[in-house]
């Protein structure tokens, strides 16, 4: 467990299927600013990646944490994934639409880089947001990120096509943890 003032962050389980299940699977969890999927995401198949999770991670090194609330709430997910063969990461993060702007993105996405660059060994982290989407762009700069482009048409939001920021943080530009201890 990643433990932060506000949030903390935990591997997902096969308990916590239905909420994931829920989350990824209503529209208003995505929010205005990005694209649902285009189907729904079976419950079987996120039981298949909590119950084997290192089966699926062999391929492509994805993992998947719920963010709770100090109290055990969970109001979110947050990922990474590692783009091979460059061994960068990529990340992305989705709070319940009642529990945005609190902080408890920017916090959770602080946690993430921290311990991503504390347990992994790459020199950059990686994450889109749609250009539109102000509140997400202050809460990762807030992480350290810094825009570098524009991905114009990258996708299609509700019949639209929005163009979004890539961000980045460089190792260097993190230097050391902002909440987590070496020791974590």
């Amino acid at each position: 467990m990643l433990e932060g003032k506000l949030v903390n962050l935990r591997a997902i389980e096969k308990e916590d299927v239905d909420f994931q299940f829920a989350c990824v699977n209503q529209i208003n969890f995505w929010g205005e600013y990005t694209h649902p999927p285009y189907e729904q995401i079976p419950k079987w198949y996120l039981m298949q990646l909590a119950e084997n999770p290192n089966d699926f991670q062999k391929v492509i090194e994805f993992k998947v944490f719920i963010i709770e609330k100090k109290d055990g709430t969970k109001i979110g997910l947050i990922w990474h994934h590692t783009n091979r063969p460059y061994g960068t990461m990529e990340i992305g993060c989705f709070l319940v639409p009642s529990e945005r702007g609190k902080g408890y993105g920017a916090e959770a996405t602080q946690l993430m880089v921290d311990y991503l660059f504390l347990s992994k060994d790459i020199v950059r982290i990686d994450i889109c947001t749609n250009v539109r989407n102000k509140p997400a762009q202050r809460a990762l700069e807030k992480a350290g990120f810094r825009v570098e482009g524009t991905i114009r048409k990258h996708q299609l939001v509700r019949g639209v096509w929005n163009d979004f920021y890539l961000l980045g943080i460089l190792r260097e530009e993190w230097k050391e943890p902002r909440i987590l201890t070496r020791t974590t």
